[in-house]
This record gives structure tokens, sequence and C-alpha cells, in this order.
């Protein structure tokens, strides 16, 4: 090599690579995070929180305790 193309390359940057990537991918995590919580949130929550809501709108424990004693489940309540 010649002392000229030696003067032509440019050093690379080697200040603030590892705080440059730490701040891309925290970025990163942390919309992936929020992402995969509303996904859950709306996908799975929701429409078990409205599952449970309906089936105990229209529940009757006394019924149902009547139910299984009459099956003979119960040994105490005969």
């Amino acid at each position: 090599m010649t002392a000229g193309a030696e003067l032509s390359l440019t050093k690379p940057q080697m200040r603030g690579l590892l705080a440059k990537r730490l701040r891309f991918h925290i970025v990163g995590a942390f919309v992936v995070s929020l992402g995969v919580a509303a996904f859950y949130k709306f996908a799975v929550a929701e429409p078990r929180k409205k599952t449970y809501a309906d089936f105990y709108r229209n529940y009757d424990s006394v019924k149902d305790f009547e139910e299984m004693r009459k099956a003979g489940i119960f040994q105490s309540a005969k």
C-alpha cells in the first residue's frame, strides 16, 4: 500500500456503538411488548371476561346445588 491510499481511508466509528444499538433495541422491545399486551387483552382477556359475565348473569347456584345433591355427589347433604 502506498501512503496516499492510507490517507484516503476513513476511520471507523468506535464510540457509542453499544449505546446506539441498545437504544434501538430497547425501543423495539418496548413497542413489541406493548403490541403483545394489547393483543392479549383484546384477543384473550376481554372475550374471557365477557364469557364469565354471560355465564354468571343466568347462573342459579341453588339449582346447581340441588342437581348435584340429587345426583348423589355430596355425602354430607342427603
